[in-house]
């Protein structure tokens, strides 16, 4: 199993690097709602992402949402073409800020 790892950069984006996936999600779930307070864009990056799958979709869409709640936008960089693709499939790329 490939771990998931949520990582904060110098410049105060994070960046999400392993598989995001059914396995690895509970890692990150609880982590990255804590990112949400305070106000703003919070920028994630998904360059290092190796593979998702939908369980990885549904935690982008929880985060997005958990985001929107305490006031907070997301932004995505470097998202894998797999990802888009789930993402288009599932008609959630606006939800996202993919579309």
């Amino acid at each position: 199993m490939n771990n998931l790892t949520l990582e904060q950069a110098a410049d105060g984006s994070f960046r999400l690097q392993g598989e995001l996936g059914f396995a690895t999600v509970p890692e990150v779930l609880e982590s990255g709602r804590r990112l949400f307070s305070g106000g703003g864009t919070l920028t994630l990056d998904l360059s290092g992402v190796s593979r998702v799958d939908s369980a990885g979709l549904a935690l982008l869409v929880e985060w997005v949402r958990e985001g929107r709640r305490q006031g907070r936008t997301l932004a995505f960089t470097g998202v894998p073409e797999q990802l888009l693709s789930i993402a288009r499939i599932s008609g959630l790329e606006e939800i996202l800020g993919l579309a």
